[in-house]
């Protein structure tokens, strides 16, 4: 099997149903979620220890479920039936979230991205999760879009949030209040 087909040596390439610019909103929304899926892959490489483990394997499951995105934007013409991404998705990211806020101090004003090199690079994650959900609005604005997508990239930012955290927490550092934030969140 060849790995290069030619095919997009004019600056095509081909989604489900057609075939559109490499620049179009379809492919920098997908574009985007494989340069996030990428960076999960190096997480999970970083949490090596077994005090991850349960962060490996919802990593693991979460870059599946990016393809899943990937592939629902795929669509030019939608068929519901055919889509991957749904609301029980969402659903299980909010539970992880909750678990692992459950591990993290108290949260009062706004951190600087950073911490261990597996906290730095789940925040690197969020940005990342955070320029795809809007590349994934810009799509939905021009197009019909499974709107599970959108649900589920949003919640993924906020785990990422939260397992930056976890991973700092666990390995015992903390995080460092950005040091002219007011106290923007509440406390527990």
């Amino acid at each position: 099997m060849n790995i290069y087909t030619r095919t997009g040596d004019a600056g095509q390439t081909s989604v489900i149903g057609g075939r559109v610019s490499k620049d179009d909103s379809r492919i920098e929304a997908y574009g985007t979620l494989d340069e996030l899926n990428s960076f999960v892959g190096q997480a999970i490489s970083l949490a090596e220890i077994d005090i991850f483990t349960d962060m490996r394997e919802h990593l693991l499951q979460i870059q599946h479920e990016l393809f899943d995105c990937g592939s629902d934007l795929a669509f030019v013409n939608v068929t519901e039936s055919r889509y991957k991404v749904t609301a029980s998705m969402v659903e299980i990211l909010e539970k992880w979230i909750d678990a692992y806020e459950e591990e993290n101090p108290a949260l009062e004003k706004f951190i600087l991205p950073g911490g261990t090199q597996l906290a730095s690079v789940l925040h690197v994650c969020r940005t990342i999760c955070r320029r795809a959900e809007r590349r994934i609005v810009t799509l939905g604005e021009r197009t019909q879009i499974n709107p599970e997508v959108l649900k589920y990239v949003n919640r993924l930012s906020d785990l990422f949030f939260s397992i930056s955290r976890t991973a700092n927490a666990r390995e015992g550092v903390r995080d460092i209040d950005y040091e002219r934030s007011a106290n923007v969140f509440r406390t527990k």
